[in-house]
């Protein structure tokens, strides 16, 4: 599954310090899923996209490869 994470989160202006803290994580996990080697579980994704008032599918998208 590709993410724009990153990219949400600079155009906010914050650090993945920061956004590790809004979520309740730690900033290895961030790192994680802005790399791609971790998917984040449904609740934790659907609240990334809340903090960022925009869809889940605005962040995370699903490869062909994934289903």
């Amino acid at each position: 599954m590709e993410n724009k994470l990153a990219e949400y989160r600079q155009a906010k202006g914050m650090s993945q310090q920061r956004l590790a803290e809004k979520l309740n994580v730690s900033r290895q996990t961030i790192i994680s899923i802005e790399k791609g080697k971790y998917n984040p579980s449904l609740p934790l994704g659907l609240i990334i996209a809340e903090l960022f008032d925009v869809d889940v599918t605005e962040i995370f998208i699903l490869e062909e490869s994934d289903y």
